[in-house]
């Protein structure tokens, strides 16, 4: 189905074309003045240097030749030469008619579909999420969706921090705090312990506890070290002590994503790339791609086009360590022999920039990808408390996740306290949901790229461009669909019909948009113009909601028209915000 812009462009050229005058001229777009048209083509500017004619002298032909064309309501020609466009009722109707009957209310991507991996989640093996993993976690689960709807094979990938020192420093500190643990005797050689030693909160708490202390004792970061190689080497006791970790850490990590509705398909991490990295640096180094720089093994990545100096990218320490770029080459290995994707998508902070630059070209360079490999990074901005600066508990902490969406829901369950129909029970699971919402909108509704503030007040808003105020608005459409069937009618029968009056024309119009501001969503990797076009909708629905006798309405035609229109409306929201990961509550 074709978007709104694409069938009037298509009109406008049938019209230049009639007239005599180059269709490339007849491009639509929607009107920047609303309160002059709705859309408008401004190519009668450009075709006048061609033509050698006055452009309003070719906007008047154009507008002459669709004079009376069912499209439009009215077609008017603006000195100098602007076209001003206004939809004709019957058009509108039709066009809304064909989005309803659609699962996908009119938007196709038939025949260029492919296999996309995303890159999210990003957290860490034994430590809690915190503020810092919201916006990968947020972003990362609406891209998955938008691309999933575009029809899109899609595969959300964790990529779990779960390798090297950090685990050797866990070790060697259980070995400190439980010596008496058979992992720690070398002469034990029977089958170790199904369940680990260790519960979430202890491990949690025993990582910074062994950071702490490999910054003041030689001796204790020296064993760690000694402890990583020995995992990295396949030591019976350190894999077993790291299985332990793995199975409790993702346990809770799974938790803690679930709370935000947060899902991957695969589970993996560093680890699983480590086997592919000695045969990788070693074809880098027999291809010619790689060469020794003071001891360490790098590529360089300098191109021509290049306005600044890039550092090449170490593939191997002078020590022979590996690094994280290593790993993410590696991890792409993996992911080329297992799903041969045909893009891949990579969420993580806006100052990792170079790192995944050095990424993508040693891996186009050394043939890991193919040359013309589709690979995005995106980039995001860091989350800012009142102050400006990065998100921090009062104490000066960086917050656990957890802890913040306490927070909001708590909030969310105070504000609404006052005029309350429900039980305790549903009021709490309400507001989980919406507080839910008013964190990721309050998220997603920024620019990727941008910082922005968290601002708890607002975000918890019922009124404005928030979360909470959107879920309103579909529950109060829910509302009118149940006081409507409760009467005797039947939803399910009703036919959009022509705009009555103006602020229903202005929720028609801002219906009619979906297919275009989704498609420009999907390409740009852009979930913040769903939330624009979210609330354009919302904002005309309460405009229409406030101009008209809905329910009252004596006109069993217009009233079946009105229904429709609020269905339609109704499941356009509910759609959006399930790409942006946000659930909607029956009753608020």
């Amino acid at each position: 189905m074709k978007t709104v812009v694409e069938l009037l462009t298509d009109e406008l050229k049938k019209a230049f074309a009639e007239c005599g005058y180059d269709e490339q001229y007849a491009k639509v777009t929607v009107s920047n003045r609303p309160d002059l048209c709705e859309y408008q083509c401004n190519g009668a500017m450009a075709a006048a240097k061609a033509y050698k004619k006055a452009p309003f002298m070719i906007a008047d032909d154009v507008a002459a030749k669709l004079a009376g064309s069912e499209v439009f309501e009215k077609v008017e020609s603006v000195k100098p030469g602007f076209i001003n466009l206004s939809l004709g009722g019957e058009f509108l109707k039709n066009y809304l008619a064909d989005m309803a009957k659609d699962d996908k209310y009119g938007y196709s991507n038939a025949g260029k579909e492919k296999t996309v991996i995303v890159d999210y989640g990003g957290a860490n093996a034994a430590k809690p999420l915190h503020v810092g993993h919201l916006r990968s976690a947020v972003i990362g689960e609406s891209i998955k969706r938008i691309q999933r709807f575009a029809g899109n094979k899609v595969i959300g990938d964790v990529h779990l921090g779960d390798w090297g020192l950090q685990m050797g420093l866990i070790i060697e500190e259980l070995r400190d705090r439980k010596p008496e643990l058979v992992y720690f005797d070398e002469n034990y050689k029977g089958e170790y312990p199904k369940e680990a030693p260790f519960t979430i909160s202890e491990l949690e708490e025993i990582y910074p506890a062994a950071s702490a202390k490999s910054k003041e004792d030689p001796a204790f970061m020296e064993r760690a070290h000694l402890a990583t190689a020995k995992l990295q080497n396949g030591d019976p006791a350190c894999t077993a002590i790291w299985n332990h970790i793995m199975a409790v850490s993702k346990a809770d990590l799974k938790k803690n994503y679930d709370n935000l509705d947060v899902t991957f398909d695969l589970w993996k991490g560093e680890s699983d790339a480590q086997p592919y990295i000695p045969d990788m640096i070693q074809k880098m180094i027999d291809d010619g791609i790689a060469h020794e720089s003071q001891g360490a093994i790098v590529v360089d990545i300098q191109e021509e086009t290049d306005t600044k100096e890039l550092p090449p990218c170490i593939v191997r320490k002078s020590d022979g360590a590996a690094l994280y770029a290593t790993s993410d080459l590696a991890t792409l290995v993996e992911r080329e022999k297992l799903y041969s994707p045909d893009a891949y998508i990579y969420l993580a902070d806006k100052r990792q920039e170079l790192h995944f630059t050095q990424v993508f070209r040693t891996a186009k360079k050394a043939g890991i990808v193919p040359q013309d490999a589709d690979m995005t990074f995106l980039g995001f901005g860091t989350m800012n408390g009142k102050d400006g600066k990065p998100f921090k508990t009062r104490s000066g902490g960086v917050m656990r996740l957890q802890y913040l969406i306490e927070d909001i829901d708590k909030a969310v369950y105070e504000k609404s306290s006052e005029n309350r129909s429900m039980s305790e029970e549903e009021a709490k699971n309400t507001a989980k949901i919406v507080g839910l919402a008013a964190l990721k909108y309050g998220d997603l509704s920024n620019q990727a790229s941008k910082d922005y503030v968290f601002d708890i007040d607002r975000f918890t808003s019922f009124e404005g461009n928030t979360g909470p105020y959107i879920l309103y608005t579909v529950v109060r459409i829910k509302s009118i669909f149940n006081k409507y069937a409760e009467n005797g009618g039947r939803p399910e029968e009703c036919s959009i019909d022509t705009a009555k009056n103006a602020s229903e024309k202005k929720l028609m119009l801002s219906l009619v948009k979906f297919n275009e501001v989704f498609e420009s969503a999907y390409k740009d990797n852009a979930p913040h113009k769903l939330c624009q076009f979210i609330y354009e909708v919302a904002d005309a629905f309460g405009g229409f909601y406030h101009d008209t006798m809905i329910l009252a309405e004596t006109d069993e035609k217009k009233k079946q028209g009105y229904i429709a229109l609020l269905g339609l409306t109704r499941n356009v929201l509910e759609c959006c915000l399930d790409l942006l990961g946000i659930r909607t509550p029956e009753r608020m």
